[in-house]
């Protein structure tokens, strides 16, 4: 299969609805209204963006043209739901679906932040699974992940998608933050959590929201 390189909104419109799906089962397929949520979500997302309705439909047209993304069958709800067809184009596995979805993201990362971050989507029991699952994605045709040449100061390469282009490194300065060991990475990745846990319950307010006010329209 060719790489069919993605905007940096269809990316981030892909990710989250990967990461959804594997997060919060019971809450997906998404309407357009949790899926902007999603993507607009402030953690676990570099870099932040404010994307709109239009923005995020547009790429969902774009994402449908290029088989990765579609309106999903729904005979229960009246309001349109949206998933992604990854999974229908490549035959991942679980633990690629999971790895793909957090360099879709969040960038380039090393094997350990992919480890504890893709965490919450799929467990890895260790960093031998992480690497080999690399490795797997590195090994496609044509590559679907590359390795990063490895920053002064760092002790662990990065690892990017591919889905957008090629990746060249991003500047030394701007990748000591990824190798952060100890507690206070452990911290932040709690914060994270809780963040991811905060944006998880405002789209489902907004999905029940959305379904009550379709619920009202049959009486009126």
């Amino acid at each position: 299969m060719n790489i069919l390189l993605l905007s940096e909104i269809e990316t981030r419109v892909l990710g989250s609805l990967v990461e959804k799906e594997l997060t919060t089962p019971e809450y997906y397929p998404l309407s357009l209204n949790a899926l902007v949520n999603a993507c607009n979500q402030k953690s676990n997302r570099d870099p932040g963006m404010n994307l709109d309705e239009d923005a995020v439909h547009e790429a969902l047209r774009a994402l449908e043209k290029k088989g990765l993304a579609g309106p999903a069958d729904n005979m229960v709800s009246r309001v349109s739901k949206y998933e992604h067809r990854l999974q229908e184009a490549y035959n991942f596995t679980r633990h690629e679906t999971a790895l793909l979805a957090e360099l879709l993201l969040r960038g380039p990362q090393t094997p350990g932040e992919l480890r504890s971050r893709a965490d919450r989507m799929h467990k890895f029991d260790d960093l031998g699974i992480v690497m080999s699952t690399l490795q797997r994605l590195m090994k496609r045709e044509p590559p679907l992940v590359k390795v990063l040449p490895r920053q002064p100061g760092t002790k662990e390469a990065r690892y990017a998608h591919l889905l957008s282009g090629d990746v060249e490194a991003p500047p030394a300065a701007e990748s000591g933050s990824g190798v952060a060991v100890g507690s206070s990475a452990n911290s932040g990745e709690r914060i994270a959590r809780l963040e991811d846990q905060m944006e998880n319950l405002q789209s489902e307010i907004a999905e029940l929201k959305e379904q009550f006010a379709a619920f009202r329209k049959q009486f009126e």
